[in-house]
């Protein structure tokens, strides 16, 4: 058990920290919203940055920094039952006993590591203060616990790994992609991007170091997120089940294979469980799965799904074969765009497949092929096929083909085909 004073050291200690060094992002999060601000999102891909930036505007906006109360449940020294989260708020008023807690702003990190941590954060919006913000690492954990405590209260924005945008931002600004050595510049930022991925904390390090780092952004999930939280005892099958999903990104995934593979090595497990692994990678953002679309929401959730994992450069860390595929890591990279961008996301299929068709309010607003080169005929016929029948399927007037490095415009059964480089076009589209 963790004493009061105890805490008033680490909420003073925070208080008077210096914040580091802030990349701007794209995704600003409202300040006066008089709603809880959720933040969820992958672990290290920038959740306690944006805390930190949103903390650092309230204070260019004049709110003072006794105004602010930051707490990062991950700290070690902070071992607190479900009863003591209350100590943290009289802790607080015994440091600052003349300040209107009313007009303060509570900044909760990784709070899925508390044990009922949401009718804590309830009863602060309910009676103390309506400018709560809250960070965590598990979607499952954190919309059950929303949906049953929260509901009505809270807005909910995913954080992801940087953007190809911010990437380039934070590398190489102002560059001009219709400069000839910009461009050129802007290729090979993209390939880096393909095989680096954008977590914020791996920019700046060396080859050798970031896949060690990503290698142990995956350990910890794996074991901290996994294993601990869900209770899991079959730790090999476990970590054999999370990287197959990793290596299959960019294709299809199958319960059923993975199951039969391990049944065929003498290992015995249920497959339900391996249905359960399937949604527990998903809910700490070891991947995304999406659906092949269907106006049934029943065919939908059934259908054969394609995974991606959150992080290409993570993927290829993990998966060699992953690395060597450009193919596989040029469309995880699409997809991973798209889900940046907010976008809800299937894969049509019917006769040829659409890599991807963009939803918005349940109808199809997009069609997107990815493809390394459009140049072999093969390739056209196929590419052009499947995004052709998806475009005169859902009345689309356009579709978009989306390459390493390739430009052009067509027209094909009163279809403009816009071919475009995925670096050019998610430049664009930020």
């Amino acid at each position: 058990m963790i004493g009061k004073d105890q805490i008033k050291t680490i909420i003073v200690d925070n208080q008077k920290r210096n914040l580091p060094h802030i990349w701007e992002r794209t995704l600003h999060i409202p300040l006066d919203s008089d709603k809880i601000i959720t933040l969820s999102g992958v672990r290290r891909s920038g959740k306690t940055y944006h805390l930190f930036h949103a903390m650092e505007e309230l204070q260019s906006q004049g709110i003072q920094q006794d105004h602010i109360l930051y707490i990062n449940f991950e700290d070690e020294r902070l071992q607190l039952t479900t009863r003591e989260l209350d100590n943290i708020i009289q802790s607080y008023q015994e440091l600052y006993p003349t300040i209107i807690l009313s007009e303060c702003y509570f900044f909760f990190d990784e709070i899925q590591e508390i044990e009922g941590w949401e009718k804590f954060i309830a009863r602060i919006y309910a009676s103390i203060s309506k400018h709560v913000f809250i960070t965590g690492s598990n979607a499952k954990l954190l919309s059950r616990e929303i949906a049953t405590a929260l509901r009505g209260r809270t807005i909910t924005f995913e954080v992801y790994p940087l953007s190809f945008f911010e990437y380039v931002q934070i590398s190489s600004p102002k560059l001009n992609p219709y400069n000839s050595s910009d461009r050129a510049t802007l290729i090979n930022l993209f390939n880096d991007f393909m095989h680096q991925g954008g977590f914020p904390e791996i920019l700046k390090k060396s080859n050798e170091l970031r896949e060690k780092i990503l290698q142990e952004y995956f350990n910890v999930m794996v074991f901290r997120d996994l294993i601990e939280r869900y209770k899991i005892s079959q730790v090999s099958i476990l970590k054999y089940f999370c990287k197959r999903v990793v290596g299959a990104s960019g294709g299809e995934f199958s319960v059923n294979r993975i199951y039969n593979e391990i049944k065929s090595q003498g290992y015995q497990i249920g497959k339900d469980t391996l249905y359960d692994y399937q949604s527990y990678v998903e809910a700490i953002y070891l991947n995304r799965f999406i659906s092949k679309y269907s106006h049934s929401v029943v065919k939908t959730e059934n259908s054969q799904k394609k995974t991606y994992v959150i992080d290409q450069g993570l993927g290829v860390s993990l998966d060699y074969k992953l690395s060597l595929d450009k193919g596989r890591l040029l469309e995880t990279t699409v997809a991973l765009e798209l889900f940046k961008q907010g976008h809800q996301i299937a894969y049509d299929q019917d006769g040829g497949e659409c890599d991807f068709v963009v939803i918005e309010k349940g109808n199809i607003t997009k069609a997107i092929q990815v493809t390394t080169e459009f140049i072999d005929q093969k390739t056209k016929e196929r590419e052009l096929k499947g995004l052709i029948q998806t475009c005169l399927k859902y009345n689309l007037k356009e579709g978009f083909i989306l390459t390493l490095d390739q430009a052009e415009e067509i027209m094909v059964e009163n279809i403009k085909v816009s071919i475009l480089p995925a670096w050019l076009y998610f430049l664009h589209f930020k």
